[in-house]
């Protein structure tokens, strides 16, 4: 009897944030258990909603919506988008520079499809958004990750980026701000990245997906602007996290640098983009009113005691406080990424524990593993929920933690 069987190709793309233990966490529901979800940054479930006037134009579009766009997007799109980076890098962005896709984790896939051959190594942070591995993967690229560095605010070393250079690395992939750390990468780190790029002739893939969510004193340094006009900087972005419509999957890539150089590689993204026909079209009309009015992340949300500010600092003071357990300040995004003593608490799999954090206590975190994080001694937790929420999961958590010390 014949079995059918996934590609070759799917061995070692993971995306643990919705794998077998959301899986696991489904079950759980569907026998009447009340699982907290921790384990996805999605903003309408935890209160955080659009402007209305993101979703009248949406509304106001559904009739144009009905047709095909461009195959890179509907022109007053990318037209914002290349405004809102000439206010940030540079006047040189045009609309002709931008791609608008599905979100940026389809731009990050095709944008691969189109730069990687086999073989090729690409750098790639560690922890990182898991999307970043598994699409290098699936190209036949090979990831080479460089160490995020936990003494140093997650800031990764430019020294141990460098070291991982050779003659076939083609790219060099920078998270900031970053997702799972929360780290924002000081303008020193960025300019260094992007110095490494400059030296080996790399093109720099920049995730900047969280760049409005930052906090207190941080400040988010556009790569592109580091990357000057000699360095080929593709910057990823988009409206799901700062703009609340993570369901529209509005995202982008922008070109900057030596395009000139460039035609052949944005040739490719452009077949590619022609080949899935064009962007989700509904979607794509909330980005001139969104981009036009600024990000909706007001002073309420990420200012010292805003929301989101004070949620992120009261989650990681009380994992701090538990013992075993130590977690760097996120400075960024949405997200604790938090340090556990594998001796005391006995881990063995990062993936084990919180599947049986799950079961006992019905809290669902991802594991740091799935982040692709060497060792099973972090989970990643959202911090979107109210405070008592929060304040209800950081106990349980401490409670399960307690146990397995015991």
């Amino acid at each position: 009897m014949t079995m059918y069987k996934q590609s070759h190709r799917l061995r070692d793309v993971r995306y643990d944030v919705r794998g077998p233990i959301l899986t696991e966490a489904m079950r759980l529901e569907a026998d009447g258990h009340d699982v907290l979800r921790l384990n996805l940054g999605n903003m309408r479930p935890f209160g955080l909603e659009a402007r209305p006037e993101i979703v009248d134009a949406v509304a106001a579009g559904l009739n144009r919506a009905q047709a095909y766009s461009d195959s890179r997007g509907i022109p007053e799109a990318r037209e914002a988008v290349a405004a809102h980076y000439r206010k940030h890098v540079g006047d040189t962005v045009s609309a002709d520079d931008v791609f608008l896709g599905n979100g940026v984790s389809e731009l990050i896939t095709l944008t691969l499809q189109a730069l990687v051959n086999p073989g090729d190594e690409i750098l790639v942070p560690a922890p990182d958004y898991p999307t970043w591995t598994g699409a290098v993967n699936l190209t036949g690229g090979v990831p080479v990750h460089y160490l995020a560095d936990e003494s140093n605010g997650w800031n990764p070393s430019v020294e141990d980026i460098e070291s991982k250079v050779t003659p076939r690395t083609t790219a060099l992939v920078m998270i900031n701000p970053n997702n799972p750390t929360g780290a924002v990468y000081s303008e020193e780190t960025v300019r260094g990245i992007a110095d490494v790029a400059r030296r080996h002739g790399l093109v720099l893939l920049s995730d900047e997906i969280y760049e409005d969510l930052v906090f207190d004193d941080a400040r988010h340094h556009h790569a592109a602007r580091a990357a000057g006009d000699d360095v080929l900087c593709l910057t990823f972005g988009g409206l799901s996290k700062s703009y609340r419509v993570c369901g529209y999957r509005a995202g982008w890539v922008v070109a900057t640098g030596p395009l000139d150089r460039a035609g052949d590689l944005l040739e490719g993204i452009t077949l590619l983009s022609n080949m899935r026909v064009c962007p989700n079209v509904v979607g794509q009309h909330a980005i001139p009113v969104a981009l036009a009015q600024g990000s909706t992340l007001g002073s309420d949300v990420i200012d010292p005691g805003g929301a989101l500010a004070r949620k992120l600092t009261r989650t990681s003071a009380a994992l701090n406080a538990i013992p075993g357990v130590s977690c760097v300040p996120p400075r960024g995004a949405l997200y604790c990424f938090p340090r556990l003593d594998t001796d005391m608490f006995g881990i063995d799999s990062d993936e084990a524990l919180v599947l049986d954090l799950l079961r006992t206590e019905h809290v669902l975190v991802t594991h740091g593993t799935g982040f692709n994080w060497p060792e099973p001694d972090h989970f990643r937790i959202v911090c979107l929920p109210d405070d008592d929420v929060l304040d209800r999961a950081v106990e349980s958590i401490a409670a399960y933690l307690d146990r397995r010390r015991r």
